[in-house]
C-alpha cells in the first residue's frame, strides 16, 4: 500500500516513475555488463593460459626428450613472474609427473593422470591441459591451474553500481523536480480549478494557460469544455423550468381526461344498455312480426288452392297462372318468413360450448346437402380441418349456409368444384370454402353478410338473403371473424375464423 501523500499526488509519482525508470535502466545496463565481462574474463582468461601452456610445452620438449627433469623444473621456476598461476605441471609420454610448480599459498593436488587438449573451470580454478608433440609423436603433457577471480569482479562491479546508481538517482531526482514544475503545475492547477467547479458549481471560471505545447492546447479545450458546460447548464436550467410547466400542464390536461373518461365510460354504459333494450325490442319485433305472418300466408296459400281446385272451370288460363304466381309468391314470404324468424331467435338462444370436429362436421354437411342436389356431380375436396370450439349445432348450421351457397353458386358449372380448407396461427384457425362459381363483384362484398342482401337476381339464383347474415352472427358470437374474396364468373372464397382451442377463452 502506497502513502497516502504518493497515492493522490500526480507531483509524487513523477518523482516515482523517473527514479523507477532510472533505476530500473541502471539494473540492467548493469546486469549486462557484468555478464558481459565476466565472459570475456573467462574466455580470456582460459585462452591466455592456454596459450602459456602451449609455450611451456615447447620449451620442455628438448628436456623431455633428453629425459632431463632439472631442465623442466627450471621452466616451470619461472611461472614466479605470473602470480595468477597456483600450480603447474609436466607429465611425461606415460602420463608420470616429469617436473612441477606450485605456488607458495597453493595446496591443490595434482592429477593423477593428464587429459587430452582441454580447458574448464573448477572449484574457482582455471585448469588447462596441453599436449607436447614434436615431429608428429606426444612427448608429454603439460598441466597448469590458475586463479578464477569472477566472485572478486562481481564484487568490485557491485560496488562501481552502487556508486553509479546513487550518482545517477540524484540527478534523476533533479530532473524529476524540473519536470514536475514544468509538466504537473498545469494539471495541478487543473485539478485546483475541477475541485472549485465541482465544489461551488461555478462554471465561470477558468484556467491559466502558461505554455504553447501540449498542455497549452490541453488549457484551452478545458477552458472551451467549461463555457459549454455553463451554456449547457443554462440551458438545461431553462429546460428544466419549461419542463416543469410542461408536466403541470399535462398533470391538469391528465385529471380532466380522466374525467372525461369517467364520463364517456358512464354514456357508453347508458348508450350500451340502450342498444341491449333496443336489441331485445327489436329481437322480439322481428320474432312477432314473423310469428304472425304465418298465420294471413297459410290462409292465403290455402284459400288460393281451395279457389284454383274448388272452381277450376270457371277459371281460365290467365286466372289459373295468377292463382299459380300467388301461391309461389306466398311461399318465398313464409320462407322469408322462417329465415327471419330464424335469425331473431338466433341472439336469445344460449349457447352450448363443446370440442367440434369440424372434418367430420364438414363432410357430413356436404353429403347431407349434396345427396338432394340434382346437377352436375360436384368434385369435393376436403382437407383435414382443426378442431374447434363452439356450438355444435349453431356451426352445423354455418357449415349447411357455406357449403348449400357453393352448390347453388356452381349449379351452371359444367365441372363443379367446393374445396374446403384451413390455415393457421397462433392466435386462431382460419377455415375457407371455396368454388369456381358465379363469384360477385367485389365492390359490394360489405353487402354480403347483411339481412335479405343479396347480389344476384332470385330468378338466377334463389334464395332469402339471410343465410350469410346467419354466419356471420354465429360466427361473432364465437369471437370469431367472416369475410369473403371473389370475381364475377371466377368463383368466391368465404372465410371465418376461430380462436385456438389452446388460445379459448374459458366459458
Amino acid at each position: 500500500m502506497l502513502p497516502r501523500a504518493i497515492s493522490r499526488s500526480i507531483r509524487y509519482k513523477l518523482a516515482l516513475m523517473v527514479l523507477t525508470t532510472t533505476l530500473t535502466a541502471l539494473v540492467v545496463a548493469g546486469v549486462a555488463l557484468v555478464i558481459y565481462d565476466l565472459r570475456i574474463y573467462r574466455d580470456a582468461g582460459a585462452s591466455d593460459l592456454m596459450t602459456q601452456a602451449e609455450i611451456l610445452g615447447r620449451a620442455s620438449a628438448a628436456a623431455l626428450a633428453f629425459d632431463d627433469p632439472r631442465a623442466a623444473t627450471e621452466n616451470l621456476r619461472l611461472l614466479k613472474a605470473k602470480p595468477g598461476i597456483s600450480s603447474a605441471a609436466i607429465y611425461n609420454a606415460k602420463g608420470k609427473i616429469f617436473a612441477s610448480y606450485q605456488r607458495n599459498d597453493s595446496r591443490s593436488d595434482f592429477p593423477v593422470l593428464p587429459d587430452s587438449d582441454s580447458s574448464r573451470i573448477e572449484n574457482d580454478h582455471f585448469v588447462v591441459f596441453k599436449r607436447i608433440v614434436q615431429d608428429n609423436e606426444i612427448l608429454g603433457t603439460v598441466y597448469m591451474q590458475a586463479d578464477y577471480e569472477a566472485r572478486g569482479r562481481l564484487l568490485d562491479y557491485l560496488g562501481i553500481f552502487g556508486v553509479v546508481a546513487v550518482l545517477s538517482l540524484l540527478v534523476a531526482l533533479v530532473i524529476s523536480g524540473w519536470l514536475q514544475a514544468v509538466l504537473t503545475k498545469p494539471i495541478l492547477e487543473m485539478a485546483d480549478v475541477t475541485r472549485r467547479v465541482v465544489a461551488g458549481r461555478d462554471f465561470s471560471l477558468r484556467m491559466k494557460k502558461t505554455t504553447e505545447d501540449e498542455l497549452g492546447h490541453l488549457a484551452d479545450s478545458f477552458n472551451d469544455m467549461l463555457a459549454e458546460v455553463d451554456r449547457r447548464a443554462v440551458a438545461l436550467e431553462a429546460s428544466n423550468q419549461s419542463l416543469a410547466r410542461e408536466m403541470a400542464e399535462r398533470q391538469k390536461a391528465d385529471r380532466e381526461l380522466q374525467q372525461l373518461n369517467l364520463e364517456l365510460e358512464q354514456r357508453v354504459a347508458d348508450r350500451t344498455m340502450q342498444l341491449e333494450a333496443a336489441n331485445k325490442e327489436l329481437e322480439g319485433f322481428s320474432y312477432s312480426v314473423s310469428h304472425d305472418l304465418r298465420a294471413p300466408l297459410r290462409s292465403l296459400v290455402g284459400f288460393s288452392l281451395m279457389l284454383q281446385e274448388d272452381h277450376a272451370e270457371q277459371l281460365d288460363s290467365e286466372a289459373r297462372r295468377k292463382l299459380t304466381v300467388i301461391q309461389n309468391e306466398a311461399q318465398r314470404m313464409g320462407e322469408l318468413t322462417d329465415a327471419l324468424l330464424a335469425f331473431s331467435q338466433l341472439g336469445r338462444k344460449s349457447m352450448k360450448k363443446a370440442d367440434i370436429d369440424m372434418t367430420e362436421l364438414a363432410r357430413s354437411t356436404f353429403e347431407g346437402l349434396n345427396a338432394t342436389h340434382k346437377g352436375p356431380r360436384i368434385e369435393f375436396r376436403l382437407a383435414t380441418l382443426p378442431r374447434g370450439s363452439g356450438d355444435r349445432v349453431l356451426f352445423g348450421q354455418v357449415w349447411t349456409n357455406l357449403i348449400a351457397n357453393a352448390i347453388k353458386f356452381t349449379s351452371r358449372r359444367e365441372h363443379p368444384l367446393i374445396e374446403i380448407d384451413a390455415i393457421s396461427d397462433d392466435r386462431e384457425n382460419v377455415y375457407f370454402v371455396r368454388d369456381n362459381g358465379a363469384g360477385f363483384d367485389s365492390r359490394y362484398q360489405s353487402k354480403l353478410f347483411g339481412v335479405f342482401q343479396r347480389l344476384h337476381r332470385s330468378s338466377d339464383f334463389p334464395g332469402t338473403g339471410v343465410g350469410l347474415a346467419l354466419v356471420h352472427r354465429i360466427v361473432v358470437r364465437h369471437e370469431g371473424r367472416v369475410w369473403a374474396e371473389g370475381q364475377p364468373n371466377m368463383g368466391a372464397t368465404f372465410y371465418f375464423t376461430l380462436p385456438r382451442i389452446d388460445n379459448a377463452a374459458p366459458t
